[in-house]
């Protein structure tokens, strides 16, 4: 039985360009023997497999005999010597059969450059550094479109690479929620512009959405990923597309870690006599909260559980407090003055 092509790039048969892409990227990058000085036959063994894995699985007619025949047959017959052609690649009719492809692998550190752009992209640099530096960035565009009114534009700069490929600084992006969104979560949806690459090494331009989950209880500076979403470009592996939550400002509201704050205005008598609060929840509820006690200048009113959800205890809320701004009258009368001191004397 002969070797699975698809087991080695470990992808299922219906993947696509990209995921073989990726696929080879990852596995060449961990298996290329420079960067395996120890363990380096091996590597090397893996490392041909894996290009020669990419190699038929890229290209549709390998691909499509290989899916039929399997490696026999890609490799089981040996072509007339007059019937050779570029690449490795022959074809030729067996007479009373069908035609019959034959393949022969090319050198495995050739697709490894034009993949790469560099066949040993590891000399002479230390294998721990492989992770930032001053990569090409792409750009890639956002647009809230149909789907809301946050738009947003990151622009890339950078040089170009002097050895192998280096992941690109990832591409930060505010996301603006309103508070009544970060209460009870909500899904968002943003169309993102990239660029990849075909097969042939072209860039194309592609349009995708991408869906946001926002969580119950986000704070802001809440960060979400989508790894190597920014531009594909040969020798850089794209950014990753990274969304902060902002939150924006509420008439009513303000947030205090997981409590809810609210000032409400209230009369001196108010204040002395007793008052009620009646307030609409960020979730559509109407809350009456009676008042008895007076209300001082520094008095505060705690609600429990009536706050943001806290994500990561999902059973628990935080309280919503309700603070006063008192108006004190800017005159009293003189019989004002009188009743008001006969009925607070001690």
């Amino acid at each position: 039985m002969g070797v699975d092509y698809y087991k080695i790039l470990q992808v299922d048969k219906n993947a696509k360009d990209e995921d073989l892409k990726k696929a080879y990227r990852k596995l060449a990058m961990k298996w290329h023997p420079d960067k395996n000085p120890n363990n380096k036959k091996d590597a090397e063994a893996k490392f041909k497999q894996i290009s020669e894995a990419y190699e038929v699985l890229s290209d549709p007619q390998k691909r499509a005999i290989y899916d039929q025949y399997g490696e026999e047959g890609l490799k089981g017959q040996v072509p007339p010597p007059d019937a050779g052609g570029p690449g490795g690649t022959t074809f030729f009719s067996s007479g009373d059969g069908p035609n019959v492809f034959t393949f022969s692998p090319r050198n495995a550190n050739d697709i490894f450059a034009e993949f790469f752009g560099s066949s040993s992209p590891f000399r002479g640099m230390p294998f721990g550094g492989m992770g930032g530096g001053s990569g090409m960035r792409g750009n890639s565009r956002f647009s809230g479109g149909m789907f809301g009114d946050d738009k947003f534009s990151s622009f890339g700069d950078g040089r170009p690479m002097s050895s192998g490929p280096r992941k690109a600084p990832p591409i930060e992006n505010t996301l603006p929620c309103s508070l009544e969104e970060l209460y009870k979560g909500t899904t968002k949806k943003m169309k993102i512009s990239r660029e990849i690459l075909d097969a042939s090494g072209k860039t194309l331009p592609v349009e995708e959405i991408l869906t946001i989950d926002i969580k119950p209880g986000w704070k802001k500076g809440t960060k979400i990923t989508f790894p190597e979403k920014g531009n594909e470009q040969p020798n850089v592996i794209p950014a990753d597309l990274v969304f902060i939550i902002d939150e924006k400002p509420h008439s009513v509201f303000t947030r205090d870690g997981n409590d809810l704050v609210v000032t409400q205005k209230i009369s001196l008598a108010e204040a002395l006599t007793g008052y009620t609060v009646h307030l609409t929840t960020l979730d559509g509820r109407n809350l009456t909260i009676p008042i008895n006690s007076v209300i001082h200048p520094n008095y505060e009113e705690v609600v429990p559980r009536e706050g943001m959800l806290i994500p990561k205890e999902p059973l628990k809320r935080g309280n919503l407090r309700i603070k006063f701004n008192i108006k004190f009258p800017t005159r009293l009368t003189a019989e004002q003055k009188s009743g008001i001191k006969k009925q607070l004397a001690p």
